[in-house]
């Protein structure tokens, strides 16, 4: 189990993270690549991923192994500004820092001879590791940023919601199951047993998509705290609600869907979704019936312009990245 300890000070400078994090979600999908379980949510996303990896990686293979730990240099704090961000402070890690870490990565095992020559390399290594997280990322990752953006953003709608309901503990007691919060701790579900005393640093929390079971947080204590955990849009998806194991839309069904689309009321309900609306609250602030708001917020989600997440005995509709695109373009033509 893991165990996070909070002070008065921690739990005001708790924050979710604005965005998801490009290199968290390519780490953390070369588990799921590798993992037989949850076919259904990622079934057909790794026979795609595989049908297009036609690039090298070993390297990622050795620094990323199926259980337990990886270099926290993969997963810099940079990433939750942009892959590129990212990317560019794992180009300036100090080679004191990676060397520190590699050795980790082999304690408790023999190391190999790959290991050990990637190791001697030290940051001489570092383009070749870029090179294959480059490419596997494209593949990927890449395709589907623009799902990923929608499942976290409706993370993010119901997380603040909870914020502004009953503040930092609301927040804290509101995340997914295998976190539970018992102030002034954070207990998650962890395959070692771990304590994490934050000293007034804060916590900053970090939905995603390709996390499973288990939050994860970095190994090194110094480093400022982070916990990346499963998002619940993605818990939630179950087969005939959008099948999160599509990861995106057939393109001729977008296209079909998006035909319904065309209309004043529909056009007035995306906009008044705003930040995040309950059906209730749709059917309100649109002027239509329950039943109305709750049927256009269907076929939305179809189109992927909407992301629905469940919240207790209600449900909670987000502007996903192409919602918010068809917004911004102008109203629907009626």
């Amino acid at each position: 189990m893991l165990r996070i300890h909070f002070t008065g000070v921690d739990l005001a400078r708790v924050r979710m993270a604005g965005r998801p994090d490009a290199l968290w979600e390519t780490i953390l999908s070369f588990h799921r690549l590798r993992d037989r379980r949850d076919a259904r949510l990622f079934g057909e996303w790794r026979t795609e991923t595989r049908s297009r990896l036609n690039s090298e990686t070993r390297t990622l293979g050795m620094l990323i192994p199926s259980r337990g730990y990886f270099p926290d240099f993969l997963t810099p704090v940079e990433g939750q500004y942009g892959w590129d961000v990212g990317l560019d402070a794992l180009r300036g890690i100090r080679p004191e820092r990676m060397r520190r870490e590699l050795q980790l990565l082999g304690a408790g095992a023999p190391t190999t001879p790959r290991l050990r020559d990637f190791m001697e390399g030290g940051t001489k290594q570092l383009p070749r590791l870029m090179g294959e997280l480059r490419a596997y990322h494209r593949a990927a990752v890449e395709p589907y940023w623009t799902h990923i953006q929608a499942q976290i953003e409706a993370e993010r709608a119901a997380r603040g919601r909870a914020l502004l309901d009953g503040g930092a503990d609301e927040l804290l007691a509101s995340l997914p199951p295998m976190l539970r919060w018992r102030a002034p701790v954070l207990e998650c579900d962890y395959p070692v047993d771990r304590d994490v005393r934050l000293r007034g640093r804060g916590l900053l929390l970090q939905p995603s998509f390709f996390c499973r079971r288990t939050a994860v947080t970095l190994h090194d204590p110094e480093l400022p705290p982070v916990l990346v955990y499963p998002a619940a849009a993605q818990l939630a998806s179950a087969p005939g609600s959008g099948e999160t194991a599509r990861a995106r839309p057939a393109e001729d069904q977008r296209q079909r869907t998006l035909g319904k689309l065309v209309g004043h009321t529909r056009s007035v309900v995306l906009r008044a979704i705003g930040d995040g609306a309950t059906t209730s609250e749709l059917a309100r602030r649109a002027g239509v019936s329950l039943a109305s708001a709750s049927q256009h917020a269907c076929v939305m989600r179809e189109a992927g312009l909407v992301t629905t997440l469940r919240r207790g005995n209600a449900v909670l509709h987000t502007v996903t990245p192409l919602g918010a695109a068809l917004l911004k373009g102008g109203a629907v033509a009626s």
